[in-house]
């Protein structure tokens, strides 16, 4: 799956047995990511910016949404 937008939301699941984008859900507006981290301590959205960051090749941010499932994202 190719994410093209400069800023796009994120559904994260965690605690999964390997980190990958899921899918899109259109109802939603939003990519289905799961990661194996479990959400304690910042780590999963650490994993999250590093997972996305090696995926789309670009610096990626955390604009919107550190405490929630649902997130901002934004590349740079």
């Amino acid at each position: 799956m190719d994410i093209k937008e400069s800023k796009f939301k994120i559904i994260v699941k965690t605690k999964a047995k390997e980190n990958r984008i899921e899918g899109f859900d259109p109802s939603r507006k939003a990519y289905i990511i799961r990661i194996k981290a479990k959400p304690e301590d910042n780590k999963a959205n650490i994993e999250i910016i590093k997972f996305l960051s090696r995926q789309l090749k670009k610096k990626v941010r955390i604009v919107s949404g550190l405490k929630y499932r649902e997130k901002m994202i934004e590349t740079g």
